[in-house]
């Protein structure tokens, strides 16, 4: 008699087909208190359409069918053109349609920072490639503002809730995205390093036609419409930044030829390109010798979506680290009830609201920035704890990924899964727009322009964990830390900026979150001194997992 052999019991697929922000508790919290309530209709139409099993299907096609470079035509005519499956475009529609790309800064309504963070991190716990070109062309408007000819010209393609994905001139288009192009290959990170020399076409000057040569290692979407470019005025000369377009005023494409196409380890649906500047034409941005400073106020905002972006890893990760296990059943008993399995479960959780918390605080802090109406703590939280929480939140989310696809076990290490993407792109956002070390340099460098920083923040925390003995004494390494003296204080850089974060999360979560997840993150972060090193090595003896495990992801 024949006998079924293959019978398939207790395997439970990645969660899909759930609701994003209803089942946020975190997420519903820090909107309110942010004022960004009124985004909550809008922001919760998206979070169903994005939880739905075709949005997650979407966000596998693109990251599966990856972009393709077509450097000529079938005649032998440059075109350096990248060509994306129609479920990269499905996704760009899907984000542009909400009007995140501008929305920071199309209106002055509160709460419009925490309400566009709560729609990029929606959208990056399904898919974060195309994540990567809304960050750019997000960051470049203020700097385009300063621009009035240029900013005439693009402001309402900029503003548009359409995506327009024709490869055409930005003047024929509905709606346009920039990238950014500061790396190269002898520099990295040290962009003075970099040797693009751009020359006038006449009188230079602001707003002047220059011809760019040159290279940059990354460049960050190859297909946009136009980029901003770090180059120098002449051999040798000052650094500056330029407008570059795909294509120049004439109908012509520019001359920015697209070498390759990087083969990345994540971010596989977007393309990053290695281009070379042969005469490329451009428009000078700002002044000469300003390029830096002006890509830096770029880089401010990009930084933001990266820490947006982490935290929006370690979310979905969290979420579908304790679905599974509630399904999954070893030994007798789902994974979910058994003491080890919760403790990680639940380091996993308070990880990650602590992390959103983080995004929140800096959110308002750039709102009341561009409002006029910053205190000094609040420039100091966007100056100083925005690379801090790039440091932080990024890179421990590469091993909160790992911890969580461990969850899956085998299953979990299978390319075309769920967890194996938030894994592979994990990484990217702690290297892009400054690797650890720099986010470190940059705190150090931010405290010692503005001395009166360290001051606000620690005033800020001090006045938070009033009556909590804890985050008290957490306080006073910290502030040794920061008396000493630029010398010694850099080879400490790292140790600083992670006292620095996890004290500011402690007194966000004292502040703002139920007791059960404030007590629990202060006692494994700041009392055990070993603990949040590995996920789920913490003393859960006195933390209520029950309570944790429920809010991070209901039942």
């Amino acid at each position: 008699m024949a006998q079924a052999t293959h019978a398939v019991f207790n395997q439970f697929s990645e969660r899909t087909d759930y609701d994003l922000l209803a089942t946020d508790a975190a997420l519903q919290d820090g909107l309110h208190r942010t004022g960004a309530q009124g985004a909550l209709p809008t922001l919760g139409a998206y979070a169903r359409q994005l939880g739905t099993a075709a949005t997650w299907a979407l966000a596998e096609q693109a990251n599966r069918h990856t972009p393709q470079l077509h450097r000529f035509d079938n005649r032998g005519r440059r075109i350096d053109r990248v060509e994306f499956h129609p479920a990269w475009d499905a996704l760009m529609a899907m984000y542009r349609a909400q009007g995140l790309v501008s929305m920071p800064f199309d209106s002055d309504r509160p709460g419009r920072w925490a309400a566009w963070a709560a729609g990029f991190y929606l959208h990056g716990q399904v898919e974060q490639g195309t994540l990567c070109p809304a960050t750019m062309t997000q960051a470049a408007i203020p700097l385009l503002r300063k621009e009035p000819a240029l900013w005439a010209q693009l402001a309402d393609k900029l503003h548009s809730r359409t995506h327009d994905p024709r490869d055409r001139p930005a003047h024929e288009k509905a709606s346009v995205w920039l990238g950014m192009g500061m790396t190269e290959k002898q520099g990295g990170s040290d962009v003075r390093a970099n040797t693009t020399v751009a020359t006038p076409v006449g009188a230079g000057g602001r707003g002047g036609e220059y011809r760019l040569h040159g290279h940059k290692w990354f460049f960050s979407t190859p297909q946009s419409d136009a980029h901003l470019v770090v180059a120098r005025t002449g051999e040798g000369g000052p650094f500056a930044c330029f407008y570059v377009p795909r294509w120049r005023p004439d109908g012509t494409l520019n001359a920015v030829h697209v070498h390759r196409l990087k083969d990345k380890v994540g971010n596989r649906s977007n393309a990053s390109g290695e281009v070379e500047f042969d005469g490329a034409w451009g428009l000078l941005m700002g002044e000469e010798g300003r390029g830096i400073p002006t890509i830096i106020e770029m880089a401010t905002t990009t930084r933001l979506s990266c820490v947006a972006g982490s935290a929006a890893i370690v979310r979905q990760a969290t979420v579908q680290a304790i679905a599974y296990a509630r399904q999954r059943h070893a030994f007798g008993r789902a994974l979910a009830e058994q003491p080890l399995m919760r403790a990680v479960l639940a380091d996993l959780a308070l990880e990650s609201e602590a992390a959103l918390a983080l995004l929140m605080r800096l959110t308002e802090a750039f709102e009341r920035d561009d409002d006029g109406t910053a205190s000094a703590a609040d420039r100091a939280w966007k100056r100083v704890m925005t690379p801090a929480a790039k440091f932080w939140v990024c890179k421990r989310g590469v091993g909160l990924a790992g911890e969580a696809m461990e969850v899956f076990g085998g299953n979990g290490y299978v390319q075309d899964g769920v967890m194996a993407r938030l894994f592979l792109e994990s990484p990217v956002n702690s290297i892009w727009e400054g690797s650890g070390n720099v986010m470190c340099l940059d705190v150090l460098r931010a405290l010692a322009r503005e001395p009166e920083a360290a001051s606000a923040l620690l005033q800020d925390f001090a006045d938070a964990a009033a009556g909590e003995p804890r985050i008290l004494d957490a306080l006073r390494p910290l502030e040794g830390l920061l008396a000493l003296p630029p010398d010694q204080l850099e080879s400490l850089g790292r140790q600083l900026v992670q006292r620095l974060v996890l004290v500011a999360q402690a007194c966000l979560l004292r502040r703002h979150a139920p007791q059960a997840v404030a007590d629990a993150f202060i006692a494994t972060r700041l009392e055990d001194s070993g603990a949040g090193r590995v996920v789920g090595a913490i003393d859960s003896r006195a933390v209520d997992t029950g309570t944790i495990l429920e809010r991070a992801f209901p039942a």
